[in-house]
């Protein structure tokens, strides 16, 4: 029985040893220079050309101007900060003295009106003398008032001045009412439609008057006395005539506050 011939498969895709390694490329003749029994040294590698040295200077910068910006943002929020301070202080000194003195606003009635003289010249002037009573009421138990000197009380019919006065200078003492009697007088200029409108008036019996005061005061709480204030202070009245001589009914009075100024 014949052999049977072995077949062994080959790895067609196997890479096959190279015969000489790929860095030896000596010829069949050998190396000239190992014959000659020289040794063969790899070329010098060459040294690249040094730079030149250079010389370094210090660089000096100018002041960036960061730094004048932060100065005066600093500088304004010390100033802020300083006038916050400030209005926390005087509020808390307000409040302090609003709970210890609990201030009221003075009041002021017109109580009785006197007409002593009421005559309308030929020229349209009027010549007015009006007698007044006012009453002035201070509710508080621990402020007085000062009322100081310059103060300008005036009697009005619509937008025309018929007469005018001033208060006394005096003190107010704590929970005080004080009944002055002021005399206010004037001379004024009135055209023909006006006094044709007070006479209608007259004869219904109801004639708007308005009385104003224009007062300075110092006010005083406990022992200090404070800066000078105005009070201004507006009445409208409802007179039934202004015939001089006779009795003045005032049918309605409404007084209060048009502010306090400086």
């Amino acid at each position: 029985m014949a052999d049977h011939l072995k077949i062994h498969p080959v790895d067609v895709e196997a890479p096959t040893a190279p015969l000489a390694p790929r860095d030896s490329f000596r010829s069949e003749k050998g190396d000239p220079a190992a014959r000659s029994g020289e040794q063969s040294h790899p070329p010098p590698t060459p040294t690249p050309p040094q730079a030149p040295l250079r010389r370094t200077l210090p660089v000096s910068h100018s002041n960036p101007p960061k730094k004048r910006r932060s100065c005066c943002c600093r500088f304004f929020c010390w100033t802020l900060s300083i006038f916050l301070l400030l209005l926390l202080l005087i509020a808390a000194t307000g409040g302090i003295l609003y709970l210890v003195f609990r201030p009221k606003l003075p009041k002021y009635s017109v109580d009785r009106l006197r007409i002593s003289d009421f005559q309308v010249n030929t020229n349209m002037s009027v010549s007015a003398r009006f007698d007044v009573t006012v009453t002035a009421r201070n509710p508080n138990k621990k402020i007085g008032i000062y009322y100081e000197k310059g103060s300008n009380l005036s009697v009005w019919y619509t937008d025309t001045n018929l007469c005018s006065g001033t208060l006394p200078k005096f003190y107010q003492g704590h929970r005080n009412t004080t009944v002055l009697g002021v005399a206010l007088t004037g001379r004024t200029q009135i055209g023909s439609n006006l006094w044709t409108a007070i006479q209608q008036q007259q004869q219904t019996g109801r004639i708007p008057l308005e009385f104003k005061g224009n007062v300075p005061v110092r006010v005083k709480l406990g022992r200090l006395k404070l800066m000078k204030v105005r009070f201004l202070v507006s009445c409208s009245l409802v007179v039934d005539s202004l015939s001089a001589n006779n009795l003045i009914r005032i049918r309605t009075s409404n007084c209060g506050f048009d502010k306090l100024k400086l």
